[in-house]
């Protein structure tokens, strides 16, 4: 059996509140994201969000990769992860113009957040590994500079090969240098999804704070007043959601072998929440669309956003109860289908009417999960772990 994490005193146990904080400053680039996507709702603004958050949230992972290897218990550890702070607190002012006006701002930030992950991954046991990867996030923050200083069509060019070079290149690589790569980190399940459940509450936790403060004083009434209620259910029935599955990921995850693990751990949390948090956003800017005009039809873009969010936050966490063999796949896509289906009422109808449907069918699901007691035996990682 693979030592506890008492036995691993180089890597963390459990989540410190300078983490806490870190994520806190890190979910402000998460409710920038909604503004960038409100100012252009179509797929060319849905390109640049994807693009824009899949640059930040690579590098994220890296932090939480890192301070599961470096806890940040010792004072020069905490001071420099306040300057990783400082630079994701850059690119979160930079965010809303990065691809247009404020690009350098965004890359020079960018920048600092690398430099110092670097730093600190050198002093671990998996410095061996950082160094094969340090030239792709070095390169991918070169990139961003570099079309911080231009204009055009070569702004987006260069980003994507950003976003490339950083997430796909390292993958292309030789299988044995990979495999080196990959016995270079040790994951401690348990720290692994605490800290991703406190940055979805984080993260759902700012968006409704975000909606609360959008709302026009000059505007309350019966219709915005519900609408402001729904817009704090929905987020709440995700919380929910999320927070079901999280007793079998972190004994499923556990249970694996440690290479096993690892690769799983990259595949559920840099991937498969990556696709999650970008629910969260699409979930967002719906809700700021339908409590701006609660009375009203939201349009097309906005209650696709609705409910094209719940629905990627559903099929994120049918992907992880796939991998790991740990309940029913069927209801959750069934769940994400209908909500989809739901779109033409915000699109045509109502926008409030709309948010109680998609609502509705979380809670449905919900309830009827708590009526199966639907915790299904851990199978899939056991045998994935001796294969």
């Amino acid at each position: 059996m693979w030592p506890p994490p008492a036995e691993r005193p180089d890597t963390a146990d459990r989540v410190t509140p300078v983490e806490l904080f870190f994520d806190v400053v890190f979910v402000l680039t998460i409710t920038q994201l909604p503004r960038l996507l409100e100012a252009d709702l179509h797929w060319t603004g849905l390109g640049r969000t994807v693009l824009i958050f899949g640059l930040l949230w690579y590098l994220y992972t890296g932090y939480v990769w890192l301070t599961n290897h470096v806890p940040p218990r010792r004072p020069g550890r905490k001071l420099l992860l306040f300057a990783g702070m400082a630079g994701f607190l850059i690119t979160a002012v930079a965010l809303p113009d990065a691809l247009t006006g404020s690009g350098l701002l965004f890359g020079v930030g960018y920048l600092v957040v690398v430099l110092v992950h670097l730093t600190l991954f050198a002093r671990s046991t998996a410095r061996a590994g950082v160094r094969r990867l340090a030239p792709y996030n070095l390169g991918a923050a070169a990139l961003v500079i570099a079309a911080g200083l231009l204009t055009g069509p070569a702004v987006p060019a260069l980003w994507i090969a950003a976003v490339l070079t950083q997430s796909v290149l390292p993958y292309l690589i030789p299988h044995h240098s990979w495999i080196g790569v990959a016995a270079s980190f040790q994951v401690n399940a348990a720290y692994f999804v605490e800290r991703h459940g406190l940055l979805l509450i984080v993260a759902l936790g700012e968006t409704v704070i975000a909606i609360g403060m959008g709302v026009p004083p000059n505007h309350l009434g019966p219709g915005t007043a519900g609408a402001v209620v729904l817009a704090l259910a929905l987020p709440a029935a995700l919380w929910w959601t999320y927070f079901t599955d999280t007793p079998t990921t972190e004994h499923a995850l556990a249970e694996a072998a440690p290479a096993t693990r690892t690769r799983l751990t990259a595949h559920i949390y840099v991937f498969g929440h990556f696709v999650l948090l970008l629910g969260v956003v699409l979930t967002a800017t719906g809700l700021h669309a339908v409590v701006a005009h609660p009375d009203e039809p939201s349009g097309w873009p906005a209650a696709l956003a609705l409910s094209g969010g719940p629905a990627l936050f559903l099929a994120s966490l049918t992907d992880a109860r796939r991998t790991f063999g740990t309940g029913r796949l069927a209801d959750r896509l069934a769940v994400a289908a209908l909500i989809l289906l739901s779109t033409p009422i915000g699109a045509t109808v109502n926008g409030s009417l709309h948010l109680a449907v998609v609502t509705a069918l979380l809670i449905v699901m919900l309830v009827a999960d708590r009526r199966r007691h639907d915790i299904p035996a851990v199978t899939g990682v056991r045998r994935a772990g001796r294969t």
